[in-house]
């Protein structure tokens, strides 16, 4: 069973289509940007949210040796804040190059140890540094925000990755609006969930000049093949995949400059041998088209080594800054500055947010107050008709219902003991030739009157007893388990096989 996802969402994943000339690639980028904006980030009420212009509102400042961190909450969608944090040097000379740091799973979120001093370093050589708070860690590590929630968006007919995304977008919106800020130099990197975040909002917002994502993502394909790359709801949301893979989005920042970072010995997920490699040879031809191979690199880091943002992965970092940013220039440097000494507890960095803010549950519960209720059938037989005609078909546009030629496999006969005349005959019955397999086993008494299909959660294994009863009442019993159950269970994996399956269109 295991096998037969992995072969099945593996191989729907969609591929680049190969394009001739610069012009040819920007064009089909522009036109995968605008369908998976159109056709799934920005699904539902997420259209109107992109059009709402939050409030930003700034509170106190904390003063650092040659350098300032402003505290600052802005609204997402309305009624959804976050805190966030803007590291400024302490002295400007006009324009200058802006980073938005974005986090992982980290449960300290902006205190986090090694963003402040990511963050602090940037500031410290002169850019502006704004670190915003990730849903679900730091500040907003509440239930309501747990990442899996946004698939009660879904359900209610929204994106819920749109949350995600609208909060990138705003991030740089504030980034940009700083009056010392440059436009043709501004950079996004984070680790993991961070890394996530920035391959997502730099493919899709050209804004983005510069993209460093550590240990964040791999291509749909590889994910379905390496069970530790799954990731959650938000890396894999509902559809995207109908429109585009993580293949897509690295070949996207094309000719931008990108520096894909993993680590070698990663214990968590994303490490460099799994990753890499699909994503390298995807993107290059890209960036080749361009006359820009150059600008495609990427860092293994062996020390550590494991799931990290240390000061190997933060200096190879610098050191793209520095070409990119500052035309190679002697003057930045891209030795990690010491500032452990000045990392915070996170009861300095806390920026109030109001009681009443909204999380990803209280938004899904608001969207389902619009739902369709529970109405009288038409009168009549024809009104009738045509009402129910419409709503099948109105559910099949959402279920997704997939046809399948079904074929029986015997895999064995035999007689059930102390049942006299029982038959069981074991089948595997095989989904257009072996795509999916559905074990099942008949148990035919003597002159069964009727046949009954058993299938329930703990596997048909669990069945017996209601089997035995049927068994007794002159039933044909088949006791099936459809794909996720039983034999056909998938493990600690499964909810994120199904997640994947919902990528790609399926349900």
């Amino acid at each position: 069973a295991t096998m037969e996802v992995q072969v099945y969402t593996g191989s729907r994943v969609p591929a680049i289509a190969a394009k001739s000339t610069p012009a040819e690639w920007t064009n089909y980028a522009d036109r995968l940007r605008k369908e998976a904006l159109e056709r799934v980030i920005l699904r539902g009420e997420a259209r109107r949210w992109s059009e709402f212009k939050g409030r930003i509102e700034w509170s106190d400042t904390i003063e650092g040796p040659g350098y300032r961190v402003r505290k600052l909450r802005y609204e997402v969608v309305p009624g959804l804040w976050t805190p966030a944090l803007l590291y400024e040097p302490s002295t400007f000379s006009g324009k200058v190059a802006a980073v938005l740091n974005v986090n992982g799973h980290d449960p300290d979120g902006n205190a986090t140890n090694y963003i402040q001093e990511r963050c602090i370093n940037l500031a410290k050589r002169g850019l502006l540094a704004l670190n915003v708070e990730w849903f679900g860690k730091g500040q907003l590590d509440t239930p309501g925000f747990a990442h899996y929630f946004i698939n009660d968006l879904d359900l209610c007919g929204t994106s819920g990755v749109a949350l995600h995304y609208l909060s990138q977008r705003r991030a740089l919106d504030i980034l940009l609006a700083h009056k010392n800020a440059d436009p043709d130099r501004v950079a996004v990197t984070g680790l993991s969930g961070g890394g996530w975040q920035t391959i997502f909002i730099s493919s899709l917002d050209t804004r983005v000049k510069l993209a460093n994502p550590v240990a964040g993502y791999s291509s749909f394909v590889t994910r379905a093949q390496v069970q530790r790359n799954l990731g959650d709801s938000e890396q894999t949301p509902s559809d995207l995949a109908t429109v585009i893979d993580y293949t897509h989005m690295t070949a996207m920042l094309a000719p931008r400059p990108a520096l894909l970072t993993n680590n070698a010995t990663d214990e968590c997920c994303f490490r460099s041998d799994d990753t890499i490699g699909p994503l390298m040879s995807a993107a290059m031809p890209v960036y080749e088209l361009f006359g820009k191979g150059d600008r495609l690199r990427y860092h293994i880091n062996f020390e550590p080594g494991t799931h990290n943002y240390l000061q190997d992965n933060r200096q190879a970092f610098y050191e793209m800054l520095r070409e990119y940013f500052f035309n190679g220039s002697k003057d930045f440097p891209t030795a990690d500055i010491p500032s452990e000494k000045e990392v915070r507890e996170a009861h300095e960095l806390y920026v109030k947010l109001p009681a009443d803010n909204l999380d990803f549950h209280q938004i899904a519960l608001n969207l389902s107050k619009s739902l369709p209720r529970e109405r009288a059938l038409p009168v009549g037989k024809n009104a009738a008709a045509v009402w129910r005609s419409a709503a099948l078909k109105r559910l099949q546009q959402i279920v997704r219902p997939a046809e399948f030629k079904a074929t029986a496999e015997m895999a064995g006969e035999a007689a059930l003991r102390g049942q006299d005349g029982v038959r069981i005959t074991v089948w595997r019955i095989k989904m257009n030739g072996g795509v999916w397999t559905v074990p099942a086993v008949e148990l035919e008494p003597r002159n069964a009157t009727a046949t009954v299909i058993v299938l329930g959660d703990s596997g048909r294994k669990a069945l017996f007893p209601e089997v035995a009863r049927l068994l007794g009442d002159g039933r044909r019993v088949i006791a099936i388990d459809p794909f996720y159950f039983g034999e056909s269970g998938i493990g600690r994996y499964g909810y994120l096989y199904a997640m994947l399956l919902e990528a790609e269109g399926e349900r």
